[in-house]
């Protein structure tokens, strides 16, 4: 993959990959998120995301909006614990459009006290929205429950409380605190030149200015394996169990993508959906998901079922983990994981505003990004070996913590 790289001197990089087609992405993307916020600030980082469309020094809200999409185009946000994102999809001639925008919106939103207050009940629908789904808002618990009183461990959109405490001088101080122009990337993919998308990436990041250079500091995680049942009012019971797994920097990681893949990815014939949901009809949803963070991760198995299928289904998930930690994966069973995994990674090369995410993602996170070819190496050279050792590290029984919303 032919990629532009460049960095600006106040610390903001490129990467742009050109590519056919009258479509473009890009993006922004800022390595701060919900966990770097303190426990008076819950919520702050997604408050801000809504806010950067609600004014800047030169436009309001409603011009913010309009600006791509009276051409076509598409404006959107995004906050995770560790990361904030601003991306637009347009018309290729509109790539200068996009790019003001991203600009402007990222680095002059004024907050208007107005707005503030209009946005704080939008984002307290958007939590009990939330607390209607309990699929989703499992997940939240469950991560609070496993990095109990860590910053990791709350959620993203704070609580009714504590969204409300907000102020204005509290967004201004957590951005002053936080965000570090040697923390952003902003990120590509489109059929633009080299030359002219650094030229617009120089005119309008070039002049932004930071005085401080932020890090993201490893920490010692306290984690005891807990099991805890919540009554709910819900047609269904739904079970997540896990524990904690390596981060993005472990070399394991790939390894363990693997295992997770097998167990209870996005196919069909993973082992999960095969046991629990094709031989024994107990279940609708059943997954597992690996999510590595900068110093930690997290591993999980979630189900919904009856009340009455909710102990077999919780045993059936239990054999399947003990599977994989006592029984070495076959020379096909190897191969065919590993092609399946290659096949979802360049499936997602295909979706270009899902690879420019990936691209400035990578950049942030690592400092450099590897070509889908070095990937496949990375994925050809897991053992069967290490696939078994990492099971009976990550799958210990003992290890494990379960929620269960009955």
């Amino acid at each position: 993959m032919d990629l532009l790289l460049n960095t600006l001197d106040n610390g903001i990089r490129l990467v742009h990959h050109r590519i056919p087609g009258l479509v473009g992405h890009c993006g922004l993307i800022i390595n701060i998120g919900s966990r770097n916020e303190t426990a008076s600030e819950h919520g702050i980082a997604h408050f801000i995301e809504h806010m950067l469309f609600k004014g800047t020094k030169k436009r309001r809200a409603y011009h913010i909006l309009s600006r791509l999409e009276d051409v076509g185009g598409e404006l959107n946000a995004y906050t995770t614990k560790e990361e904030t994102a601003i991306h637009a999809s347009f018309l290729k001639e509109d790539y200068e459009r996009a790019i003001e925008l991203i600009s402007d919106i990222g680095f002059n939103s004024v907050f208007p006290e107005k707005e503030i207050e209009k946005e704080k009940d939008v984002i307290i629908e958007e939590i009990n929205s939330y607390l209607d789904n309990p699929s989703e808002l499992i997940f939240d618990d469950f991560e609070e429950l496993i990095f109990s009183n860590q910053p990791i461990g709350r959620n993203i959109l704070g609580t009714p409380e504590s969204v409300k405490s907000i102020s204005r001088e509290m967004l201004n101080n957590f951005i002053s605190n936080n965000y570090d122009t040697h923390q952003m990337v902003f990120c590509s993919v489109g059929n633009i030149s080299d030359e002219n998308i650094l030229r617009l990436f120089k005119t309008y990041f070039a002049g932004i200015v930071t005085d401080k250079k932020v890090q993201n500091n490893s920490k010692s995680w306290i984690y005891k394996p807990a099991s805890v049942t919540k009554k709910m009012d819900t047609y269904q019971n739904h079970c997540i169990m896990g524990n904690l797994a390596y981060n993005l920097k472990d070399k394991r990681r790939m390894g363990m993508f693997l295992l997770n893949n097998i167990l209870g990815g996005q196919g069909l014939n993973s082992r999960l959906n095969l046991s629990l949901r094709e031989k024994n009809g107990l279940a609708y949803n059943v997954e597992s998901s690996y999510n590595p963070y900068y110093d930690t991760g997290v591993f999980s198995i979630y189900f919904g079922t009856d009340s009455q299928y909710l102990n077999k289904s919780i045993s059936l998930a239990k054999d399947e983990l003990k599977r994989l930690r006592t029984t070495k994966l076959g020379t096909i069973q190897l191969s065919k994981a590993k092609n399946q995994i290659k096949g979802y990674l360049a499936r997602g090369y295909e979706n270009h505003e899902s690879l420019m995410l990936s691209l400035g993602k990578s950049l942030v996170i690592f400092d450099k990004i590897d070509s889908i070819e070095d990937l496949c190496k990375q994925i050809d050279r897991v053992t069967a070996a290490e696939l078994l050792e990492t099971a009976n590290d990550i799958f210990e029984p003992n290890k494990m913590s379960t929620l269960i919303y009955k």
